[in-house]
């Protein structure tokens, strides 16, 4: 039995029509945010996708301390309540401690769950708690069929609102793979899962000081993983991402989306007999 989800609107199922998740790693501004939340609007209705808008108040797993981590909790979600307000959208962001799961979603309609704090149970438990949409990254370093406890560390407080995002797994040094069976594994009772396609070109802390990325190899994981038959496709795209604070090299353009977009849709379609 696959598993659906509402979400302020959206349909959220393996069985669906997939979803878009995406927008800047970190807000930047209000005036950043809204401008990218809208053009962002038009491009996944022009393309007949669902969308959620993704951006992080905080990035605590920043390579370096000298990395810009965001604005904060509070000034964040205020941006993340205007762009659900103004641009009319679901909105994503994640957390990093247990504290901030209740106040995060006064605001937002998907709490997720970093990949490095997948097996947190305090911050699976507060996210639970909330009733709010929860997306579990999938850790570097976890096999598939072993996130099927994180699951149930959410269900265990009350929530079966939950979704599975694969995001690659560790490789060597700072390299990572896509192990596609993994969503198959994932999906394997009904729990809609989400592919990750920029992360997982992601090179943990290639630069040094910060994160590289195979930017070019994101449309290739992507088709592969709408093909699969994953339930939403989680990218985070900018404007300038050669010039962004946070995870550029992983991050596709915004002038480059709604082609991507179109042949994902296509690939969807035709996998899920619509």
């Amino acid at each position: 039995m696959n598993v659906e989800l509402g979400v302020n609107g959206i349909r959220l199922g393996s069985a669906l029509p997939m979803v878009f998740i995406g927008g800047p790693c970190v807000i930047e501004s209000a005036d950043h945010a809204l401008l990218t939340a809208g053009a962002l609007a038009e491009i996944t209705k022009k393309a007949g996708i669902p969308f959620v808008y993704k951006s992080s108040y905080d990035k605590a797993n920043r390579s370096s301390l000298s990395s810009w981590r965001g604005i904060g909790i509070h000034e964040g979600l205020a941006i993340l309540q205007k762009v659900k307000k103004e641009i009319g959208v679901p909105v994503l962001t994640d957390f990093h401690t247990a504290a901030e799961a209740a106040t995060a979603a006064e605001v937002v309609d998907i709490l997720q769950v970093p990949a490095f704090l997948c097996r947190q149970t305090d911050i699976l438990a507060a996210a639970g708690a909330t009733g709010k949409v929860v997306n579990v990254k999938k850790g570097q370093f976890m096999a598939p069929h072993d996130m099927k406890n994180a699951l149930e560390k959410v269900r265990q407080a009350g929530n079966e609102r939950v979704t599975l995002t694969e995001r690659g797994t560790f490789f060597g040094y700072n390299s990572l793979v896509v192990d596609m069976t993994s969503l198959a594994v994932m999906a394997s009772d009904g729990t809609p899962v989400i592919f990750d396609a920029g992360h997982s070109v992601q090179r943990p802390g290639g630069l040094g000081h910060s994160s590289g990325g195979a930017r070019g190899m994101i449309p290739a994981l992507a088709r592969a993983a709408v093909a699969v038959g994953v339930a939403g496709v989680f990218l985070e795209t900018h404007p300038d991402p050669d010039h962004a604070p946070c995870d550029g090299p992983n991050m596709w353009p915004l002038d480059k989306l709604g082609e991507l977009l179109d042949s994902l849709k296509r690939l969807d379609e035709a996998v899920k007999g619509r």
